[in-house]
């Protein structure tokens, strides 16, 4: 966060664990009117919110330990009026339907720039308006779709969510590190 005065400027907490897209983010935010404080996991995020309250969050959901959601849900209990966007480069319709649920304001597919953030902190409803693809989701992105939905329920549990879906965890495991299916 830069030195000068940061009173009057809305307070936005950034949580990600990739320290470049961290500063690079940040200084984007900062050139908009924010304040950042940024954080690299959910536990530090957590201590920043504690100690002061964001106006504003954009939150990774992949990071090593708890994940996004994690922190989306303890941020809306501390703060119900924090405005949250969830980024995520695993964008699936389960973890999105996850995040509003848990009390962010938008979800967003990496990579999205500065503008993008600041105009989904302002969306305060949906677009009707948005095209419905008219040709069904190929079967392995169904599939990616599916295994999100069952880790969601599961809160993460890797183990778990393999015995849900008949599997071996292993066989889950090289699944969740591949990308999703473009669509």
């Amino acid at each position: 966060m830069n030195a000068e005065n940061t009173g009057d400027r809305p307070s936005l907490l950034l949580v990600d664990d990739d320290e470049t897209f961290c500063r690079v983010l940040s200084a984007a935010l900062e050139r908009r009117g924010f304040a950042v404080k940024v954080a690299h996991d959910v536990a530090a995020g957590l201590a920043a919110a504690e100690s002061e309250s964001p106006e504003f969050a954009v939150i990774d959901l992949k990071m090593p330990g708890l994940s996004g959601l994690d922190l989306v849900k303890r941020l809306t209990a501390l703060d119900a009026h924090t405005r949250i966007v969830v980024l995520t480069g695993y964008a699936s319709v389960a973890t999105a339907v996850e995040a509003i649920k848990l009390g962010a304001t938008h979800y967003l597919a990496k990579p999205a720039d500065a503008d993008e953030i600041v105009a989904a902190f302002s969306r305060d409803s949906g677009n009707a308006g948005v095209p419905v693809e008219a040709k069904p989701l190929p079967l392995s992105r169904l599939e990616w779709e599916h295994i999100q939905k069952v880790l969601a329920e599961t809160d993460g549990n890797i183990s778990e969510t393999a015995r849900r879906l008949g599997m071996h965890r292993r066989t889950l495991q090289r699944k969740l590190a591949k990308r999703p299916v473009k669509i």
